[in-house]
């Protein structure tokens, strides 16, 4: 069984996805977030019903709030969300 997103698990996956994965990052705010001048974006926080970005606008920053389309399960749930997202991202 995955593990259940605590904060924790929120700051593993967010430090896992600024490290690994910047550029989707950047297309979650860009997209989801409805920030199309997001030149970058860092993941701050996952909860089950959606993600905390802080996204980079030029020189300022703004803080950007994605919901998902359902509550996440688990910590493989967000996992296999997030790839989701960022292939439906990538299409737009």
């Amino acid at each position: 069984m995955a593990d259940p997103i605590t904060p924790e698990i929120s700051d593993r996956i967010c430090a896992h996805m600024n490290d690994d994965h910047a550029d989707a990052v950047a297309l979650y705010a860009r997209i989801f977030g409805k920030t199309p001048e997001a030149q970058a974006a860092r993941m701050v926080s996952i909860d089950p019903q959606g993600m905390t970005l802080d996204a980079q606008c030029g020189e300022a920053s703004q803080s950007v709030r994605v919901e998902f389309d359902h509550t996440l399960a688990d910590s493989e749930d967000a996992h296999q969300t997030l790839i989701a997202m960022v292939k439906q991202a990538r299409q737009a």
